[in-house]
This record gives C-alpha cells, structure tokens and sequence, in this order.
C-alpha cells in the first residue's frame, strides 16, 4: 500500500472499471480499490440468493424459481447500441475477448396505448401501424436526409445548417405529425424528454444515424447487442485488461479515505491504516460525498416471469420505450427484458426491468404503465436510489467523480460520461481508431 500511484480509482463500477483499464493502457500506474468484495458496485449483476437478501431481508428464495446461480441480475440494466462508443471502446482495448455478445432481438415503443415494433427494415416500416400511408412517404423522404446527410459535405445539407436549425425546425420542413416526430426523437435517436426539440437538429441526426449503422451491423432485429451473463462481466473484463497492463486490484478495502494535501488537492488514499500516494482519485459518488449533489432518483422495477413480455412477437431480448407525452410525464420510461437466452436466467425464466425518473414518491403507481405491459409475474421487486453529480472542480482537487447511472435502458450517457472523464484526468481524448492488439501477447506473459 505505501507506493505511490499516478491514479488511484475507487469503486468497481462499469464507469470506474472502464477507465482504469483505458488509464492503464496508456501506462499509467494504477491502484484500483473497492470497499465491496465483489467487482460492479451499483451496476454489478446479483444471482437469485442475493437478489433475495437484497429485497427481501434473510429469506430463501422459493425453489419453483429454479437454481440461484444460473441468475444474472444487472442492477443496472442496459443494452449496447452495436455501433456505439462502448461497443467501439470495448474492440479498441481488446475487452472483447473476456466476453461474448448476442444480438437483441426487438426494439419497440409504446404508442396510443399500444406496444409497436420500432421498423428494422423498409418492409418492416411499410407495414407497420405507427405511421398512415402518407406520413411513411414523408417519413421516408427525412429518413433518406438523415442517411444521406455527411457533415464533411455541404452537398448533403440541403442548404440546412444543422448547427443553428433546432430540431423542431428540421422535422417541421418535412410536415411530420405530432406522433412521428415523438416516435424518431424518443425510439430512434433514444433522446431521454423533449428538451431536443428546441435545441441545434445535429445532435439528433447523429443519434438516427448511429441507430441505423447499429441496426445494419448485426442485421437484427434490433441496433442492440448484450453480453452473456449479464453486465457484470463488463466491469471484470475491464479489470482484467487493467492487470494486464500493470494495475493493481485491491478488493473488501473498509473505509477508503480520501487525503487531500494542504493546498486541497487529492494525495492518497487511506485505509486500514495504510496510505497510498497517488497523483489523481477517480471514484464514483460515494466515496466523495461532499463533493457531489443530488440531481433526481430513479424508480425501478424488477419482475422475474416465466413467459416474454407480451406483445412483442415473443421476444427474448427486449427494449421497450414510452415516450414520456404517451404517460404525461417530464421524461420517459423504460422497458428492459431478458431472458435464460442471454444466460441471466434459468430455461424457461425472464427477466423485465421497468426504470424511470422517479417523479413522485410512489414508485408502485408512477411505473404501472411499464409494469402493465409486462402480463403475470412470478416475483416483482421495487427499488428507487438517488442519483448524484459532481459538482468539484477537478483541476484545483485532483477528484474525478463519475455521475450517477441515470434510468435509461441503452449506454449512450454512459460512455460519454466515461470519455468525458478519460479527457479530464488525461488531457486527450480517447483514439477509438488505435488496435490495440499488442494486449493479446502482453495477456500471455501476465
């Protein structure tokens, strides 16, 4: 313990997992510690035992339920867009070869009451019942635009300077209805509330764009993908590929204490009366209570079922969004399911999470809608945590704190959290384009 370290990170979550792994690639000495004595922190995945202990106190789960081990629960649930930054952040550092990956089957949305598939392909979007048979004809006209638009090429702008046009002003030249424009904002570009409508349409098209590169990638029936088990296996393959480059891994540390320096900066950490030096602490907000704040709770719901969600062609693997005007809400909710097909269940169980910004205090009656949609349940659990922010200033404390996973069922936020944070403690942005293969031989002699 009594080294000194260019960066201690605090907390095995996705978030801190990640940026370990990148820090260490970039040959930085790196002591990762964590009060728990299991890898994920607030996005581990728990078997059935401990799902019970968990919600349920000291009882033993019920036997009809099958084996605790062949459980997977995330305790965040999220999916990865195929073509997203995770997606490319995992091939970049070589994590993919811990983990293996399966295509999700559907991605839909809550429309008028009624659960719709979200179009895969053109036949798909001819079909489908979101849209009469002239809104598909001016649909496909913007859709061509988005697919067609390449910021590098004014030819492609149609005159638009997506940078000062809001959203709102693109769609509009297009004469979308009400419910389209909620359809591509909330199920395509997987915007969170309608704040995107008044600000520059860039942003918006990128997403559109990344969800149809996703969508070809794999030619699903979805632009996701999930891991095998579950996201706990994220934050040990990120592990992983921090000891391969020469962190070091320190797990069931009590009481992790930041030491700050006379001029206020972070210079180590403490813990069973031992300190670390270090140059820089990146955590998550626990560990550094006074210096984040509140910003909202997420309300959650999770139900084990013996059947797929209904209404969605039998589905294993599931996203289902509600556009927060369908509900009356400020921001939408979230629909996850999964099933023993991704191995986070035993044969012939699935899992469905329903997750939103908690708006009120009951979380029962604010996520009825979601639970609604999912038929008879075997076990329903319900759960609400806040969610925090930093609010410090890393180049006067030398305290990189990541913000709290917010109710989304996709990783977007969080990977751009994550680079976001790498650019802060580092100076540079993450080179997405390197290969990193060289890990493969440094993998052999560790």
């Amino acid at each position: 313990m009594d080294e000194e370290y260019d960066v201690i990170v605090l907390g095995t979550g996705l978030k801190e997992c990640i940026l370990s792994g990148l820090l260490s690639v970039d040959g930085l000495k790196v002591l990762h510690m964590d009060r728990n004595d299991y890898y994920g922190g607030d996005s581990t995945s728990l078997n059935l035992n401990q799902l019970w202990k968990k919600f349920r106190g000291e009882d033993k789960p019920p036997a009809h339920l099958g084996s605790s081990k062949d459980y997977n629960v995330d305790m965040v649930p999220k999916f990865m867009m195929a073509n997203g930054t995770l997606v490319r952040t995992l091939i970049h550092t070589d994590v993919t070869k811990y983990l293996s990956f399966k295509a999700v089957d559907g991605s839909f949305v809550f429309s008028k009451g009624k659960i719709h598939k979200v179009p895969a392909t053109d036949m798909e979007a001819l079909k489908s019942p979101l849209m009469g048979l002239f809104e598909k004809r001016r649909a496909r006209n913007f859709f061509i635009f988005v697919q067609d638009y390449n910021e590098a090429d004014p030819k492609t702008h149609q005159g638009l300077d997506l940078t000062t046009v809001t959203t709102k002003e693109l769609i509009a030249k297009y004469g979308l209805s009400d419910d389209t424009v909620d359809f591509i904002g909330h199920a395509l570009a997987l915007h969170r509330d309608d704040r995107h409508l008044n600000e520059p349409a860039l942003d918006t098209v990128k997403r559109m764009k990344l969800y149809s590169e996703s969508l070809a990638r794999f030619q699903g029936g979805s632009p996701y993908i999930y891991p095998l088990y579950g996201l706990g296996e994220l934050p040990q393959g990120f592990a992983r590929l921090s000891a391969v480059y020469g962190g070091t891994y320190m797990l069931s540390k009590p009481e992790c204490k930041v030491e700050f320096d006379m001029e206020g900066k972070a210079c180590g950490v403490t813990s069973e009366g031992e300190t670390a030096k270090c140059k820089k602490v990146v955590c998550d907000p626990s560990y550094l209570t006074n210096k984040v704040r509140k910003i909202g709770k997420v309300a959650r719901a999770i139900a084990i079922m013996s059947h797929p969600i209904p209404n969605t062609n039998e589905s294993h693997s599931v996203q289902i969004i509600l556009p927060q005007k369908q509900l009356g809400r400020k921001s939408d909710m979230y629909v996850f399911g999964c099933s023993y097909t991704h191995n986070v269940a035993p044969k012939g169980k699935f899992i469905a999470f329903v997750s939103a910004e908690a708006e009120s205090d009951n979380i029962q009656s604010e996520l009825k809608p979601g639970i609604d949609l999912l038929g008879p349940v075997d076990e329903l659990f319900f759960d609400m945590y806040d969610r925090y922010e930093p609010v410090n200033e890393p180049s006067l404390d030398n305290c990189f704190i990541s913000t709290s996973y917010d109710a989304t069922t996709h990783f977007e936020t969080t990977v751009t959290d994550v680079l976001n944070m790498y650019t802060m403690i580092t100076g540079k942005a993450v080179d997405l384009s390197v290969d990193l293969s060289a890990a493969s031989a440094a993998e052999e002699e560790y």
